[in-house]
């Protein structure tokens, strides 16, 4: 049975939906072994946490030119060439072992490290799909969206971890079951490509919206909202920072070092706490029309930032995987909420660029991160730090969300 949020879905939302699935699928699939993989092809932990923090800043520099041009360029033109760079970064890393060239390769094209969205997919997708819903069912569908998201992720990272760990067991050596991985990732980019080229014209900005205009609004596309955007920014760029200490593919690598937990067993780790928190968000949409977005945002968050801080804590494996699945049963319901709050704060015609300055800023947040993550992880004695880090900052991030905007509802809360 078809909910009722998704019936009067468009085909563009539905071809956006396929997007996201196929996206978040290939990048579920190399988060799980890419550390793996990058300390196979022989650079050091430290100099990994470089390349995946140069990757991340790449990334925010793209997406933030893109995103905030995208209403006036197009935005399916620049989901294609987003596409198109991220097909280009696998084969790059499949290809050569070279620091520089990976160096650079991550820096220009869209890696995720982390399972989750990089780039200016997720902002365009965003604006477009509240382009095409009513703001009733905003959230609602945001919930869906980010569902199809976290188990695209989930099945991503099972098969990645699953398929390098089958082929180590044949006479291919371990760093080339990573690569095969990798060569996918870079596949499933030109099937992306394709899939953006049969969006329609309809999930463009219409020539009869008005567009931002002069200064600021002319080099970011923001003008009439740009306070309460750079509010948001400042906010999620902390909570991604915290975020940045557990990137998956870190939290991967930890369960590696402190448990000695292999590629297999960690995608199906990683595959059931990316269906937790999709399954979670659509919980949240019946919350948030309940209680109010900023409301479900804090109240959904700061229990599985407590439940973070106790991952590390735990005496051994079943008792950490118990520990972080519990967490991402809830740590992702502010997701669908954070989402359709920025949508419904900015005008219409400055929804990409609100939602990619915001996702820059979160990109921003977590690329500086990996820098101090591989430096502990070089030590023995610190692995454990990430998570306290990562979970001290986040709640006060949850506490300055709430005091900045809870007077501030979005327009269906208002009626």
């Amino acid at each position: 049975m078809i909910p009722d949020a998704l019936k009067s879905l468009t085909r563009d939302a539905w071809l956006l939906f396929l997007t996201r699935f196929t996206r978040l699928f290939a990048y579920g699939l190399i988060s799980v072994i890419l550390v793996f993989y990058l300390i196979g092809l022989g650079l050091s932990e430290s100099q990994t946490g470089l390349l995946l923090t140069l990757t991340l800043v790449g990334d925010t520099a793209i997406s933030l030119f893109l995103t905030t041009q995208a209403d006036r360029a197009g935005r399916r033109r620049t989901l294609i060439v987003g596409a198109l760079l991220m097909a280009a970064a696998g084969l790059v890393f499949a290809v050569t072992r070279n620091f520089l060239w990976l160096v650079i390769a991550g820096t220009i094209g869209v890696i995720s490290p982390s399972g989750n969205e990089v780039g200016p997919f997720l902002s365009i997708e965003q604006a477009a799909l509240s382009h095409v819903v009513a703001d009733r069912t905003r959230t609602e569908v945001f919930a869906w969206y980010t569902l199809a998201g976290s188990f695209a992720t989930a099945l991503g990272a099972l098969f990645g971890g699953e398929l390098s760990h089958a082929l180590q067991k044949t006479t291919i050596s371990q760093v080339n079951g990573y690569r095969a991985v990798v060569v996918l990732y870079s596949v499933l980019g030109l099937v992306l490509t394709f899939l953006f080229m049969r969006v329609s014209r309809d999930a463009e900005v219409s020539p009869s919206e008005p567009r931002a205009a002069g200064g600021f609004g002319r080099l970011f596309g923001i003008h009439k909202s740009w306070h309460v955007v750079v509010k948001l920014s400042g906010l999620f760029a902390l909570d991604a920072f915290a975020g940045g200490f557990v990137l998956q593919s870190f939290a991967a690598y930890w369960f590696y070092l402190r448990f000695g937990a292999n590629p297999g067993t960690l995608g199906v780790i990683f595959f059931w706490a990316n269906i937790l928190s999709g399954v979670s968000a659509l919980l949240a949409s019946r919350l948030a029309a309940r209680f109010g977005l900023i409301r479900t945002m804090v109240v959904t968050h700061l229990p599985s930032n407590i439940l973070l801080l106790l991952v590390p804590l735990m005496p051994n494996l079943p008792l950490a995987v118990v520990a972080l699945l519990a967490r991402f049963s809830i740590s992702q319901m502010d997701v669908p909420t954070r989402q359709s709050y920025t949508m419904a704060v900015v005008s219409a015609e400055e929804r990409s660029a609100a939602a990619g300055i915001t996702g820059v800023a979160r990109t921003t947040g977590a690329a500086i991160s990996p820098l101090f993550v591989g430096f502990l992880f070089a030590r023995p004695a610190l692995i454990n730090v990430p998570f306290f880090i990562a979970g001290t900052l986040k709640i006060i991030y949850d506490l300055l969300l709430y005091r900045e905007f809870i007077s501030l509802p979005p327009p269906e809360e208002k009626r």
